[in-house]
This record gives C-alpha cells, structure tokens and sequence, in this order.
C-alpha cells in the first residue's frame, strides 16, 4: 500500500495519477476530495483530513508500506520550523507505529554547503527530512533547486510589462527543475520496492541556466521580448510579506534567496545521468506550460 499525501498540488496530483495504475493499491490523503479528478477517486482509498492530523494518519499508514511525503505551504507559520518539522511530527510517530517501510519526500539542494545551517525554508526542510530518517524507515529525499514552475507566478508581469525578476545575478548560471520531472522520479522510487537505506536523490533538471539565458528562451518561446530585472533581496521581502505571509516565513523566504545568491545550489556535480532523470528543458517547458499560462493572464 502506497500513502500518496498532498495530492492536489502540482507534484502530488502528478505522483498519484502516475501510480495509481493498478499495479499497488494507493491511499490519498486529502483535505477536499473533490479537488481529486472523479477517475482517480475511483481508483484509490481516500482519506479526507490534514496529513499532520494523527487520528488521519493511523487510519492512512495502517497497513501501508510506502508513503510520499509533501509538507504544504504555511503562510502564517510562526517559523519554518513549525511549517516544516512542527507539521511532520505526527507523521513521524505514526510511521514508527505503523511500520512504514519507504518514505519519499520532496526536499532540496543544499545539505552539506557552508550555507545550509542559515538557508530558512531550505533549513528547515532538512531538518525535517532529518526527523524522518531518524525513525529507521529507508528514505529518499528529492534535493530540488529551484522549480521552473515558479515563473508562472509572473505570467501577467511577463505578459504586461515583458520582464520577470528575480535576486539572482543576470549572468549566474544555476540549475532548474520542472515539477513533473520530480514527480515522475518520485514515482517511480514509489513503486520500486528493493530500495533500503538513506540517500538524497538530487533533482537538477537537464542544464543550468542564468536569469539572462532564461530571459533569452522565453522570448523566443513567446515571441515578444522579455528581460530580467534582479532585484535585492529586501524588495523580495515586501513582495512576500503583501502576498499574505508572516513576518516569520518572510524572513525565511530572504534568508533562502541569500543562500543561494551565495551558492547554496552549487554543491552537487551535475552528471549526464541527471539529465536522463529529469529530461524536461527549460525550452520545452516554455512552450508547453508557461506559453499557454501567458496566453491566458
């Protein structure tokens, strides 16, 4: 039995309906089931509530082996530490009791740099991640830089104004990874069960890539002219803090942007093999997720 939890957002909606194909049985954890597409609801066992709910989580992990693990945006969080470690806790408990086996769990670059003790959301991920390991279950953690599906946040900024922005330099070069890359690669560690032991599995998509680069692709793929704006890290900040968060998660959003202008996503050696696992381009994704998300803003 496989426990596919938050799989209404954009990588667990991916990882449930890749799995459930018949071959194992799935369990959702849901807050609205009817956010789940009618087809998926028939194929899978739903349990309706919050997967930091412990009453949720004994009826879902009974009997389960296997569970994918997402922790949900937390916009009011009195710290990352609660969004993260504060809302795995029941979860952890509940793996110990019920005997799970696997757990995947969408992470994030960064452990083992100089900078990842002072990288706030990244930091508490991995602390997180920590929590779970420590229970004995074998665990995959999915290290991710940053996702290109971020930049759909600005389609009417692109759209209106031809720019995005961001606080990385113009001509750094960093990795980038589509959501449903990740969530084919946690697929199929879900539905592979010989797998033991503690790893991280970086994530990197096929290139890296700068901001001007990127900038560069998107006009092509739209075909109007676009540029990139950097922006400090305070005016990131004020952009946050308007969208709703607390004082708390936005100082996590700046300490994470700080670490990875100071190279927090650097630390691992791309290798051909990472471009085999998560072979969406920046292009292609372009054209087929960000192109028609413009058209429409």
């Amino acid at each position: 039995m496989i426990v596919v939890t938050a799989p209404t957002g954009n990588i667990g909606s991916r990882v449930l309906a890749e799995i459930a194909d018949g071959s194992r049985p799935v369990r959702a954890i849901v807050r609205n089931p009817a956010k789940l597409p009618a087809d998926l609801r028939e194929r899978v066992e739903v349990h309706t509530g919050s997967h930091s709910d412990p009453e949720v989580l004994a009826r879902a992990f009974d009997g389960a082996d296997t569970v994918f693990w997402l922790v949900p945006p937390d916009r009011q969080a009195a710290s990352a530490d609660e969004a993260y470690s504060g809302f795995a806790r029941p979860a952890v408990e509940a793996i110990r009791t019920h005997g799970v086996r696997r757990v995947v769990s969408v992470s994030a670059l960064g452990r083992g740099t100089a900078v990842a003790e002072q990288a706030g959301h990244v930091t508490a991920t991995l602390a997180m991640d920590d929590l779970i390991s420590d229970t004995g279950v074998a665990f995959r953690a999915l290290a991710n830089p940053t996702f290109m599906d971020n930049l759909l946040r600005q389609t009417s900024v692109i759209k209106e104004q031809g720019m995005f922005y961001d606080v990385l330099p113009p001509d750094y070069a960093a990795p980038t990874v589509c959501t449903r890359d990740i969530a084919a690669v946690a697929s199929r560690l879900l539905l592979d069960p010989s797998w033991t032991g503690r790893e991280e599995v970086p994530v990197l998509g096929p290139e890296d890539l700068s901001p001007n680069q990127e900038a560069e692709i998107v006009s092509e793929v739209l075909g109007i002219s676009v540029k990139y704006q950097q922006i400090p890290v305070s005016a990131l900040g004020a952009q946050v803090r308007a969208n709703g968060l607390s004082e708390a998660m936005a100082q996590s959003m700046m300490d994470m942007a700080t670490a990875k202008l100071n190279h927090l996503d650097d630390g691992v050696v791309r290798t051909p093999q990472h471009a085999v696992e998560t072979p969406t381009t920046f292009r292609q994704w372009c054209a087929e997720v960000l192109k028609p998300a413009v058209d429409k803003a």
